[in-house]
C-alpha cells in the first residue's frame, strides 16, 4: 500500500479484495483473539500473541501470508463493525473496480501468449512421467508436463516437485495467478513463484471427512 490507511481502512480493504462479508471478518478476527486461528472464507487468521496491550494477528491465503499486523484492544471492543464505516470509502471502491476488470475465472480456449494472472479451473487429462532437470536456479528438479482441459479446449500445465504428485488424472484443480509463455512453439501454463494450485477433489474429501467425523 503506497498510501497510508487506518486499520479500519486496512481491514476493510482485505475483506473486499478477498471477497470475504465484513462482519465475519471482523467477528474472526475478534475469535482469532480468542482461540487462536480461525477460518474465514479462502483466509486463515491466526492470533500471535499481544505485545503492549494489542493483540497481533496473522492472515494467510493458500499458505502465502497476506498480512500481519497489531490491533488495540479497543478496537476489538467497538460495538458497531468499524469496518464498515470504510468498506465504501473511494479508495475500497477503485480496488473494487480493478479487481472487477480482471475474470475471476478465465477459459483455456481465451488464452493467448504473454498473459498473466490467469485464474481458471480444468480437469486433469494426462501426466507425464517426472525428468530430472538442471535449473537456472543451480540446483536439480522434478518437472512434469499435465495436459489440462475444459469446455474450451486443453493446454499443458509445467509441474514441479511436490506439485507432480498432488494431483492425479482425472481431478479438477483450480489455478490461481499463473503465466502463458510460448515453449518450442507450443503455448504453455506456468505457476511461478507466484501461482496458486489446489486439487478440488482433495478439498472435497477432506471436507466430507470433516463431516463425518463430527
Amino acid at each position: 500500500m503506497r498510501c497510508k490507511r487506518s486499520l479500519g481502512e486496512y481491514l476493510a480493504f482485505i475483506s473486499v479484495k478477498y471477497e470475504v462479508d465484513p462482519d465475519q471478518f471482523f467477528n474472526a478476527i475478534i475469535s482469532a483473539g480468542e482461540n487462536r486461528k480461525v477460518k474465514c472464507g479462502d483466509l486463515s487468521i491466526e492470533g500471535r500473541g499481544k505485545t503492549n496491550n494489542k493483540h497481533i494477528f496473522l492472515i494467510m491465503k493458500n499458505g502465502k501470508v497476506v498480512a500481519q499486523f497489531p490491533i488495540s484492544k479497543e478496537f476489538l471492543l467497538e460495538r458497531e463493525n468499524p469496518l464498515r464505516n470504510f468498506v465504501e470509502t473511494e479508495r475500497i471502491r477503485r480496488c473494487l473496480s480493478k479487481k472487477n476488470e480482471r475474470p475471476d475465472s478465465q477459459s483455456i480456449g481465451d488464452l493467448r501468449t504473454g498473459l498473466r494472472h490467469v485464474n481458471l479451473k480444468a480437469k486433469i487429462v494426462e501426466v507425464s512421467e517426472p525428468k530430472l532437470v538442471f535449473t537456472k536456479y543451480g540446483n536439480y528438479a522434478n518437472v512434469a508436463k499435465a495436459l489440462i482441459e475444459d469446455e474450451t479446449g486443453s493446454i499443458k500445465l509445467c509441474l514441479w516437485n511436490d506439485q507432480i504428485n498432488s494431483v492425479s488424472i482425472g481431478d479438477t484443480v483450480k489455478i490461481e495467478n499463473a503465466r502463458t509463455y510460448m515453449f518450442r512453439g507450443e503455448k504453455q501454463l506456468s505457476l511461478g513463484k507466484n501461482g496458486v494450485l489446489n486439487n478440488l477433489e482433495d478439498q472435497r474429501k477432506h471436507q466430507l471427512a470433516e463431516e463425518l467425523s463430527v
